[in-house]
């Protein structure tokens, strides 16, 4: 029971965060492209933006295999916290990390569309208001600010696709060491994939020692005899 509340109460704690985060992110913060919330001058500032790849970006536009990866994350926590001990605390609760990242991600992935415009002079990304014979008109998700207009000239290509709502930015003092923009759930899943190697180091020291131990004691037997 104890280990079904270490996994379970933080997986509902983390996502809660993460969802109600992105919401408050996309209805509060300034639309505009680029505009930042200063929250600590020269280290963190929030941003919206729309991630149509995974962590840190990568993979655009694959979002129904990232569903499908982020539903065998899914199983692989349940089978490693099925196959754990009571005792494994900080296991339960690195696998309650990756849980609550994965599902907030998905959630997005699954319940988050846009309209994405590819182009010739590139690509945008919103919510479509107007398709007339002349142009498209995109607006911000989901409030529809901001229209600009993209001429059918262009030859524009609509993809509705599901994307992540990210926002968090970590400034370093305008160095841009670290140039993603990211939400609470990839904090939940770098925390939780950092308890996870920890847990398997710990894991395979403990095994390493009792071997020793046991050749040291076959060694004392051996003698003895």
């Amino acid at each position: 029971m104890a280990s079904h509340v270490r996994l379970w109460l933080p997986a509902v704690l983390g996502l809660t965060a993460d969802l109600w985060s992105k919401a408050w992110a996309f209805t509060q913060l300034d639309p505009a492209p680029g505009v930042s919330r200063q929250i600590i001058p020269g280290f963190l500032s929030f941003r919206r933006t729309l991630n149509e790849g995974a962590l840190f970006g990568l993979g655009q536009g694959l979002w129904l295999v990232f569903i499908a990866a982020s539903i065998a994350a899914l199983g692989f926590v349940w089978y490693l916290f099925s196959h754990s001990t009571r005792d494994r605390r900080s296991l339960h609760v690195g696998l309650a990390m990756i849980l609550a990242g994965a599902m907030g991600n998905l959630f997005d992935r699954a319940f988050v569309h846009v309209d994405v415009v590819r182009t010739t002079r590139g690509s945008d990304t919103g919510l479509i208001i107007a398709d007339t014979p002349d142009y498209i008109e995109l607006g911000t998700y989901p409030d529809k600010a901001l229209p600009r207009r993209i001429p059918k000239a262009d030859s524009p290509v609509i993809t509705s696709q599901g994307v992540v709502r990210d926002f968090i930015k970590l400034d370093f003092a305008g160095l841009n060491i670290w140039p993603w923009i990211f939400n609470v759930a990839d904090v939940w899943l770098v925390m939780g994939v950092g308890l996870l190697l920890l847990n398997f180091w710990w894991e395979r020291r403990e095994a390493k020692a009792h071997e020793a131990h046991t050749t040291r004691d076959d060694s004392s037997t051996a003698e003895s005899s």
